[in-house]
């Protein structure tokens, strides 16, 4: 099964468009752990044994896993073995839940390629974001691997996100992020395996990139801690369907609490974020 089907199962069938976001910080997380266990465990350890807390709390609500593979490289060898780890754990036990590795990938072809072997070979991701500033022969090696799925930055969440993508551009003046989305529907699609990330921080943005690509599918950042809106990010970004989206939460669902239930309390947030979701679409999938 490739990643999109993944994806539209998991609309349908879970009924949910939220992605979790596996991105730990250490010491953010060794006061839960201790809480819970009596001791916190060294980093790759704690590590791993926080993100198997968390998705099995979590997994039911869940359209996809996302981890962040700045939060483990960060830490050396051992943050990504866990990272390894954590990727296995999900292909052992919930392969039918798609990971996307959040790695922002990209440069020259030949080196793309790299990328391209690193994210779905050594860490078997079924989707990674990727850059689309070199322009689409960069993009290539990610898009040829057409069981694999694209996330195509678009209209990032931060706030420095106007100083390029807004600039107008063309003989038209469309800004740059329109022209992405364009470019990323009507030619880097070849083999229907592309998304957009698009940020709930930019809600007239995201509404603007959807009548641009029709279905096509978003990756959503920017809920919770970021203060995207949940409301305007659906009825702004869902297809026609009421699905097309996933909706990222990392921090609003990891550190929900720091005591020893911290599982407990991110299958909480998960779960008020779900119903909070599927009650702003126009037609939950599946429903």
């Amino acid at each position: 099964m490739g990643f999109w089907e993944k994806v539209r199962a998991r609309w349908s069938t879970a009924n949910t468009l939220v992605c979790v976001g596996l991105d730990p910080d250490y010491e953010r997380i060794a006061p839960a752990l201790a809480a819970a266990s009596g001791t916190a465990p060294p980093p790759e350890d704690g590590i791993l044994a926080f993100n198997r807390a968390i998705i099995e709390a979590t997994v039911d609500l869940a359209a996809a896993f996302k981890p962040q593979i700045a939060h483990y490289a960060a830490l050396g060898e051992g943050g990504l073995r866990a990272l390894q780890a954590t990727l296995r754990h999900l292909q052992t036990h919930y392969p039918e839940v798609p990971v996307i590795l959040d790695a922002k990938r990209n440069d020259i072809g030949s080196t793309a390629a790299r990328y391209a072997t690193e994210v779905f070979e050594v860490f078997g991701a079924d989707a990674v974001t990727v850059s689309p500033y070199l322009g689409g022969d960069s993009l290539q090696p990610f898009l040829d691997r057409a069981d694999r799925g694209v996330f195509i930055l678009c209209r990032t969440s931060n706030p420095g996100a106007r100083d390029l993508q807004d600039l107008p551009v063309g003989s038209d003046g469309r800004p740059l992020y329109q022209v992405v989305a364009q470019l990323a529907a009507e030619r880097w699609n070849t083999h229907g395996n592309v998304g957009l990330v698009v940020g709930a921080t930019y809600p007239d943005e995201l509404r603007a990139v959807r009548a641009l690509v029709g279905d096509l599918p978003f990756l959503v950042p920017g809920v919770g801690a970021q203060g995207g809106d949940v409301e305007a990010a659906v009825r702004s970004g869902q297809d026609r369907g009421g699905a097309g989206l996933l909706i990222n939460s990392s921090r609003g669902i990891l550190y929900a609490s720091s005591g020893a239930d911290f599982a407990a309390a991110a299958r909480r947030a998960a779960q008020e974020l779900r119903d909070a979701i599927n009650a702003c679409r126009s037609c939950p999938s599946g429903h």
